[in-house]
């Protein structure tokens, strides 16, 4: 029960449109901050489902995040200096690429997960007067 609720929690947090904060506060502020937050939490996150053994929250968290985007940066549509910006990329192309170019740190954090579980797994399994 609980692994469901965390389960859930994670897929909740995933919706948080990751790749459009990161794009609109380099619009607004021509700051690469946005970029740096989105690497840590969503690698946060991919962390903790892995450790929780769900690579499917992992992989609908980061379906919708990225639906949630194309839908925020679609909105974005009637600002002409928000498409200049970007340039040689639409924000679309944009969007995509930051996209993808984010799993990498994710998988990295799900590697570290799956060692850490490993880990844990052996200490577990010693006899106490080994420790």
């Amino acid at each position: 029960m609980m692994k469901n609720v965390i389960n859930i929690l994670i897929v909740l947090l995933y919706c948080l449109p990751f790749v459009y904060f990161s794009m609109r506060q380099d619009f607004t502020n021509g700051s690469m901050l946005g970029y740096i937050l989105m690497i840590a939490l969503s690698s946060i996150l991919a962390f903790f489902s892995r450790l929780n053994k769900s690579i499917i929250t992992f992989i609908v968290g980061n379906i919708l995040s990225t639906i949630i985007s194309f839908y925020f940066v679609g909105q974005m549509a009637g600002n002409e200096r928000w498409y200049s910006y970007f340039k040689p990329l639409t924000p679309y192309q944009l969007l995509l690429i930051v996209t993808i170019l984010n799993l990498i740190p994710q998988m990295v954090a799900m590697m570290v997960a799956r060692k850490l579980r490993k880990m844990i797994r052996k200490i577990r399994t010693l006899p106490l007067g080994r420790l």
